[in-house]
């Protein structure tokens, strides 16, 4: 990936190697993310995309690394495609928009930052589902107590959008998730 020890170290001076993180720290763990899906053939802008996918939090995880009301500071360093996907994906409302997935075409996206709604495109609903299955996947793999607690419901999500992942990124959901 091209400018991956750029990313890197900015994550680095952002604090990412100090904070803890259920797959180690975040650091290892972004880092794992975007390794992930490069293996899985995914595109520039998805792979930065992992590696930032927590800058601004997520729903589950509350740490951030840049403030999601100033976009332009993290879009100037990994670029618009790539920053709109970490947004989506740390803006999330997962209760709101995971009961959803492989249910009902479309979703509704809620942002948990605006409280907005909003239909999501199927495009976007396919890098948002790669991205979700490599961080999930990234846990599963590095916290077995993870896997204990949210294997049985990660395989239930991933088997409802298998449609929207990638056959490398279904591959792997089977392995670490079917035993």
């Amino acid at each position: 990936m091209e400018d991956m020890q750029q990313f890197v170290a900015m994550l680095e001076s952002r604090g990412a190697r100090k904070i803890r993180h259920p797959g180690g720290d975040l650091l290892a763990h972004l880092t794992r993310v975007a390794h992930l899906l490069e293996s899985w053939g995914a595109d520039g802008d998805l792979c930065v995309a992992g590696l930032c996918h927590a800058c601004y939090g997520t729903d589950e995880f509350g740490v951030d690394l840049f403030d999601s009301a100033r976009r332009d500071e993290l879009t100037l360093v990994i670029g618009h495609r790539a920053e709109a996907l970490v947004y989506v994906y740390a803006a999330c409302d997962r209760k709101h928009v995971f009961p959803q997935l492989g249910r009902q075409n479309p979703v509704e996206f809620r942002d948990r930052f605006t409280d907005t709604t909003r239909l999501m495109p199927t495009a976007d609903l396919n890098r948002f589902m790669e991205l979700t299955a490599a961080n999930e996947l990234d846990l599963v793999r590095h916290n077995t107590e993870f896997k204990e607690q949210h294997g049985h419901g990660l395989l239930d999500l991933f088997t409802r959008t298998r449609k929207l992942l990638s056959a490398a990124a279904w591959r792997d959901c089977q392995e670490l998730l079917e035993t």
